[in-house]
């Protein structure tokens, strides 16, 4: 198979244990780019801490694409064209935060460039933040200052708590939004029928690409759809048990250049 487009989860995926993309990642995707490849950039990030890793690997250039926030908003880089967005219902910012202070845990949101939480003090509030090279904005009340359109709601903690929570709040909202983690210590709550894999989808019906064309990466809970959708779905070796058993190939870990030996490989 001849492959035309390459999905990249970020953190755990692309990056390094450090959040770098190592010198033989980059040139890699710069020389598979080269070739005629596009590349999406998949990630629960917000586009702002997407972006850098955009523009290091020179997809306005090339012609690539962002795929934010799980899949909720999706990015041409070239042309700046949202190709795709989907909007958090706003009857449900109420009793997801609501859910989140019950049991103690931070909620979290974004107003443009900002981090905007209640606990500005949580260490996984600072993660995302720092993830993102993002400020925190401190509110007092995160339901009455979101009056605008979101596309997630980020619920964070200690990671044997999410998975207790994730499962509790599946039963209670499953049935108006998605609930999933994309990592140990965060939970993902976008609009229903929103993940990487519809989103892909999508996308490629717009750009006139198969889904036997595409080669998916990724190594979190928030990655199984895609890599299960793909043509050539790849799990990276550090990846969670979930993935692996869904995915064609496992490369080797982000710490040892998985994405460039997938590149190598089948590019």
């Amino acid at each position: 198979m001849a492959y035309k487009i390459i999905a990249l989860d970020l953190d755990g995926t692309l990056v390094n244990s450090n959040k770098e993309l190592t010198k033989a990642t980059k040139t890699s995707l710069i020389e598979a780019q080269e070739k005629g490849i596009k590349l999406v950039l998949a990630s629960g990030r917000p586009v702002k801490g997407i972006q850098p890793l955009a523009d290091e690997l020179k997809l306005a250039e090339y012609g690539g694409y962002i795929l934010s926030l799980n899949g909720s908003f999706v990015l041409d880089c070239k042309t700046k064209e949202v190709m795709y967005a989907n909007y958090f219902p706003d009857e449900m910012i109420k009793p997801i935060c609501e859910y989140a202070r019950e049991h103690n845990a931070a909620a979290l949101s974004y107003d443009n460039e900002l981090v905007i939480t209640e606990n500005p003090e949580d260490e996984y509030v600072k993660i995302e933040a720092q993830i993102n090279n993002m400020d925190i904005k401190k509110v007092d009340d995160l339901i009455s200052y979101i009056d605008y359109k979101i596309n997630k709601i980020l619920v964070v903690g200690e990671p044997w708590y999410m998975a207790e929570l994730t499962k509790d709040m599946n039963e209670k909202f499953s049935d108006r939004v998605e609930v999933y983690r994309s990592s140990p210590f965060f939970i993902e709550v976008v609009p229903k029928g929103v993940d990487k894999a519809e989103s892909l989808k999508r996308l490629l019906e717009k750009i006139d690409i198969k889904r036997e064309e595409l080669i998916a990466c990724g190594d979190g809970y928030n990655d199984v759809s895609m890599v299960k959708y793909a043509g050539l779905g790849v799990a990276m070796a550090n990846g969670c048990e979930d993935i692996k058993k869904v995915a064609d190939y496992i490369t080797a870990s982000n710490d040892e250049d998985g994405i460039a030996k997938v590149v190598e490989k089948f590019v």
